[in-house]
């Protein structure tokens, strides 16, 4: 059924820390990228002036799966930069994102990028990284690591799945042209943002080139609970209709499409995209230790964090924070369950993609 349905500012990830606790597995696929990451933050161009150098972070979340990537590149930038040059981090997400959690983890962690760095300053930008962010030119380095697998906005409701690539014909077509403008629009601004020899880092889970996200147990299971709570009662029909997901995993070709046939886009230029296998590190413990209920529960915890708040957004009322609550607790128990009596990892693939501003050199292999 095609629709068009906003995907509202709220809800995206779990709140109160949840999405930090239990998303690693978004955080190993970034420390996949890492090598890359360095590199670029080595062949960035840096003024000679005593201009603050600006790190991008889009789309933080509540910020522990940044602290690697941004002390990296601090670490990075200060065997180039004169002593005492400032270096501004600027983390990225949606005005609802919990924030707090972000800056205390800031503050405490004890990975925490600021430590022992007086002229490291952090801040914080509640906007979505579909509009304008910065000022043109303002942005040395970005880094966006799974964010960008989020679309602007629903382009339609999928008969009898949540998930895109469950769809066919008029509805995959829909999420496909949806995924095609989103990553132009998301190319283009953040090309307008960087300076001239400047880099990006996106990190994205992919797809095969068989089409193969390596979640597609796990959606089906989740897609199966739905089912029975509106068997239940526990959902309406019409709740359970209108859950779709925004997030729309894309092949190595659709990452490169806007760079065909010149090699370039808005003054972007690909330096490498590259294509990981990523390990479920829920089941290796599984392997190891045995313990099928702390899999299950590891497993279950990890959709709720990052996909239940979505799915909740249907809800009759969705304004309702108890009423959330009581779904995402009802949906995770019985999550847990099916996880727990079929037993499967959650291998999965991860792209990144290096991309410069003209007027800079190429990074070495």
């Amino acid at each position: 059924m095609l629709t068009n349905i906003p995907v509202r500012d709220h809800g995206v990830m779990e709140g109160k820390g949840a999405y930090n606790r239990y998303a690693k597995l978004p955080a190993g696929g970034g420390a996949l990228a890492l090598p890359l990451w360095e590199k670029a933050v080595r062949s960035v161009e840096v003024e000679p002036d005593n201009q603050p150098i600006v790190i991008a972070d889009y789309g933080s979340s509540q910020g522990k799966n940044s602290l690697a990537p941004m002390r990296l590149a601090i670490k990075t930038l200060r065997e180039r930069l004169a002593p005492g040059r400032s270096i501004s981090v600027f983390h990225i997400d949606q005005p609802s994102n919990d924030f707090n959690t972000l800056f205390e983890v800031l503050d405490t962690d004890p990975d925490s990028y600021t430590l022992d760095e007086p002229d490291v300053f952090p801040c914080a930008v509640g906007k979505s990284f579909y509009k304008k962010v910065f000022p043109q030119g303002h942005v040395h380095l970005g880094w966006c690591s799974y964010a960008a697998v989020w679309l602007s906005r629903i382009p339609a409701q999928i008969s009898g799945h949540f998930i895109a690539h469950r769809s066919t014909g008029a509805e995959h077509a829909a999420f496909a042209r949806q995924a095609a403008q989103d990553w132009e629009a998301f190319l283009s601004l953040r090309a307008s943002e960087l300076r001239s020899g400047g880099r990006l880092v996106v990190v994205l889970p992919a797809l095969s080139d068989d089409g193969v996200s390596g979640f597609e147990g796990l959606m089906d299971q989740a897609n199966t609970v739905l089912e029975e709570m509106v068997h239940e009662g526990a959902i309406g029909k019409d709740e359970r209709e209108r859950m779709v997901l925004g997030a729309y995993p894309r092949r190595r070709c659709d990452l490169l499409a806007p760079f065909q046939p010149r090699g370039q886009f808005c003054d972007l230029s690909v330096e490498s995209c590259d294509l990981f296998p990523l390990e479920d590190s829920i089941w290796a413990d599984y392997e190891r230790d045995g313990d099928n209920e702390a899999r299950a529960t590891r497993q279950a915890l990890f959709f709720r964090s990052i996909f239940v708040p979505s799915l909740a957004l249907s809800l009759n009322e969705f304004h309702d924070a108890e009423q959330r609550r009581i779904f995402a607790d009802r949906f995770e128990n019985r999550l847990k369950r099916r996880l727990a009596n079929q037993p499967a990892p959650l291998h999965s693939f991860v792209q990144s993609v290096v991309l410069a501003k003209r007027g800079s050199a190429p990074i070495d292999a």
